[in-house]
């Protein structure tokens, strides 16, 4: 059987793959492995019911399917805070704020409104590391925990979530952005309605697209992941930037005021050298995963930040954070993790610290971005090969050491095995399209011919 959980949680189709049934089960096993210091029974050693916070983006399934989680966790003797909809890193956050055993997330990110998903967060508002998901998929096979009487758990809403999470985000500010105009697109997703009231309270003058979400229209051509009506916005109403957040607002990208977009490796590069000139960078050490640009890395190079590479995926990128004790780190998709404020990518945060370096500054995006030089970069997927015999093959390695060599150390070469697929990425990254696009291609020929099935 494949595994159940994904990289973010479990996510599928709502009520064909992510049904009510799955929903319940899935609570009802969380509240097993995360309910703390719980006998056999259901009852608590504390002497306390355990404590999870629930919340949900605003798509239609959220509402079934967070009355499912709520249901099979409060049925297993756990007190229930429901905020309601608010984005997933409002969530973390007020699973320590509040001193909660653990979170639980009904979102699908960044996908269309049909798909949904549910992932948990644990004490303290971490995502779960790979085993603890383990173990929770391995309790959809054992009896669930049936208190009674008083034992069960109560569902109450939490009505003060949004404001608890938007004081906290004010708060982090080391600067106010009055006099910026900001466009903001939150995706007609969670950020909606707390990103807006961020950036008023901060001062910022705001124009909104994607704020007036209806259940169906979450990610429809608005959002992180279609700039296209942000960049038109802000050269239309002459805004000083953009900020686009994804359906669940863990992610943040931005526009210059002339359009142009601004990914997640260009806002690492200028929050890094903001906090490194204020004395706020630990060690003067960036973390990011293998998949952002070489520019990234050659811009930290030469301004004093060492880089720490992780693998794909923002869980990899908080495990390296927390271990070595660092405070910046990313992905080029825009999840970025600012630990002194938060425990997971954040958007709206992200979004706030970036426009408070214009106000901070007096600099345009453009010049603060300017630090950065983007390199070309080419992906090419080879499809229907023995992915898992990569590691292994010599000719592969043979070619991959000469294209480095080709490229010298202005360029880059990754070959990477899907995790879930027959297939294999080759990504390629030189100062010039045309000698990536052909290093590319020929490396992805000798791939398909080595590992064909």
């Amino acid at each position: 059987m494949p595994r159940l959980f994904g990289t973010d949680g479990v996510r599928g189709l709502a009520n064909e793959t992510l049904t009510v049934e799955l929903s319940l089960r899935l609570a009802q096993a969380a509240a097993v492995v995360l309910g703390k210091g719980r006998y056999a029974d259901g009852r608590r050693a504390s002497g306390r019911r355990p404590v999870a916070v629930l919340a949900r983006d605003p798509r239609i399934s959220g509402e079934f399917i967070a009355s499912a989680v709520a249901a099979g966790l409060a049925s297993s003797g756990v007190d229930v805070y429901d905020a309601g909809v608010i984005p997933t890193p409002a969530l973390a956050f007020l699973v320590a704020d509040v001193n909660a055993d653990f979170g639980v997330m009904v979102s699908a990110s960044h996908n269309p409104a049909p798909d949904n998903g549910i992932k948990f967060f644990a004490a303290g508002g971490t995502k779960l590391p790979d085993e603890v998901e383990d173990r929770i998929e391995a309790a959809l096979a054992e009896l669930p925990i049936a208190p009674t009487g008083p034992e069960v758990g109560r569902i109450r809403r939490f009505s003060d979530a949004e404001d608890r999470y938007l004081v906290h985000l004010l708060g982090t500010l080391p600067t106010r952005l009055d006099g910026l105009h900001v466009v903001l697109d939150c995706a007609n997703g969670a950020a909606s309605g707390v990103s807006p009231d961020a950036f008023r309270g901060a001062g910022a003058t705001l124009t909104l697209i994607g704020a007036d979400p209806d259940g169906i229209n979450i990610n429809d051509g608005v959002g992180s992941t279609h700039l296209e009506q942000l960049a038109k916005a802000v050269v239309e109403h002459g805004a000083d930037l953009g900020i686009a957040h994804d359906g669940d607002a863990d992610r943040c990208l931005a526009v210059d005021a002339a359009g142009n977009v601004v990914d997640g490796d260009q806002i690492m590069a200028i929050l890094a050298l903001s906090l490194k000139e204020r004395g706020l960078l630990a060690q003067d050490t960036l973390v990011a995963t293998v998949m952002s640009n070489l520019g990234l890395r050659l811009a930290m190079a030469e301004n004093g930040v060492t880089m720490v590479e992780t693998r794909v995926g923002d869980r990899y990128v908080l495990e390296a954070l927390s271990r070595d004790d660092l405070s910046l780190g990313g992905e080029q998709s825009g999840h970025v993790i600012m630990t002194a404020h938060a425990t997971t990518g954040d958007g709206i945060l992200t979004g706030l610290h970036l426009a408070a370096e214009l106000a901070r500054t007096g600099k345009t995006l453009a010049e603060l971005v300017s630090v950065m030089t983007v390199y070309p970069q080419i992906m090419v997927n080879v499809k229907d090969v023995d992915h898992e015999s990569l590691a292994d093959d010599d000719t592969i390695a043979a070619a991959v050491v000469v294209a480095q060599q080709k490229l010298g150390d202005r360029g880059r070469v990754l070959l990477r095995p899907s995790g879930t697929e027959p297939l294999v990425r080759v990504m390629v990254e030189a100062s010039d399209q045309a000698l990536a696009d052909e290093i590319a291609h020929s490396l992805a020929s000798v791939v398909r011919k080595r590992l064909s099935r």
